[in-house]
């Protein structure tokens, strides 16, 4: 029988401890939080109270909960883009099972205690650490955190906050600071709070999606094209089709069918590090916003405009379809926060500088004005 392993996820005031019979999933969770959460090993025999997943390869746990499941009046739901078989008994305990993924999940404790079973290591370490995240955002949300969908990057404490919908520019805006000095906070969104006089602001870890096309104009394109043909891998919810064009050496966007949404690049968190040389900030208070807009007739500048934020600017429950709330981690808590909180941060980002910024195709050109501009902030 294998050692248990244990490691122990931290942001702000919010921890849980991930537990398994196999260290690929521990490894994992360690690999893909640490970056931007303290994530750190602890003797599995020391875990005795607090937030908890458990997650061990056990074929036989994983078919009795199956059974469990189907033997039952239960619903048929979707996570994570997979088919999810969900039941509910007289105590509170929530049993699920992903017959595609091959995990089994049980919340009990009011979800402060999540067990998984799995046949296979990978769809175990990715599912028990989804599960771990939402277990530290419910926790930051009833803390009074709330979330915003904003790309950010950190310098010298100071957190510039990129606004836009999708192709607005602000995942754009984000690494090309990356890649002139400034930390990278976030690629997609960003737990704040307010405390005292400042907005503090967190990263919210997760696979970052680049498309081909950006990917070529920050010129990392042959960095990643190299490290895959070494053998490396990227994330694994990456299609396939977009690992075959960057092994081709295809740098044309990829499209899903219909061609409504892009196939993109998934980067693990800490290969914003190993890879393109960036560095990660694992908090900050907000002091800038900008809004960016791409133009390729323009020239980089600071625009005309009156943007303010608005409410899609917020991740709320609608924005958190993925993964919703099936294993009653939140507590009724909506995916983006408390009214309360998210009124509070809105009033402090309202009295924030803001600027709308227009960027083109040329990404020197861009780079040095974004470079410039936060550094006369």
């Amino acid at each position: 029988m294998s050692t248990p392993t244990a490691t122990r996820l931290q942001a702000a005031d919010a921890s849980v401890t991930v537990l398994s019979n196999t260290a690929f999933v521990t490894d994992w969770a360690r690999r893909y939080f640490g970056s931007w959460w303290n994530a750190f090993d602890v003797p599995a025999s020391s875990v005795c109270a607090g937030p908890l997943v458990t997650a061990d390869l056990d074929e036989k746990a994983y078919t009795d909960l199956d059974a469990l499941v189907r033997s039952c009046p239960h619903d048929e739901v979707t996570y994570a883009k997979a088919q999810l078989l969900l039941a509910r008994d007289s105590t509170g305990t929530i049993t699920g099972v992903s017959p595609d993924e091959g995990i089994a999940y049980r919340s009990e404790q009011l979800g402060s205690h999540v067990t998984l079973s799995g046949r296979t290591g990978q769809p175990l370490a990715l599912a028990a650490a989804r599960i771990a995240r939402e277990m530290i955002r419910a926790s930051l949300l009833r803390d009074g955190w709330t979330l915003l969908h904003a790309s950010a990057v950190v310098r010298d404490g100071r957190a510039l906050l990129a606004f836009g919908s999708k192709g607005a520019g602000k995942t754009t805006t984000a690494l090309l600071l990356a890649s002139r000095g400034a930390q990278l906070l976030a690629n997609d969104r960003v737990f704040v709070k307010v405390v005292g006089d400042e907005l503090r602001v967190l990263p919210w870890p997760s696979a970052a999606a680049i498309g081909l096309g950006l990917l070529d104009a920050l010129g990392l394109y042959d960095v990643v094209r190299d490290r895959l043909q070494a053998g490396e891998q990227l994330h694994p919810t990456q299609h396939q089709d977009v690992t075959d064009a960057l092994l081709a050496g295809r740098r044309e966007p990829l499209w899903e069918p219909g061609g409504k949404r892009e196939m993109k690049v998934q980067v693990f968190p800490d290969q914003f590090a190993t890879w393109f040389g960036m560095e990660l900030a694992t908090g900050g208070h907000a002091a800038t916003l900008l809004f960016p807009r791409i133009d390729p007739a323009s020239i980089p500048a600071v625009a005309d405009g009156d943007r303010a934020l608005g409410e899609d600017d917020f991740m709320s429950g609608s924005t958190e379809d993925r993964y919703p709330d099936h294993f009653g981690l939140a507590h009724g808590i909506n995916g983006g926060g408390s009214d309360m909180a998210r009124a509070s941060v809105a009033d402090r980002l309202a009295a924030l500088q803001h600027h709308q910024v227009v960027l083109n195709h040329d990404t020197q050109a861009n780079a040095d004005f974004l470079a410039k501009l936060a550094a006369d902030l």
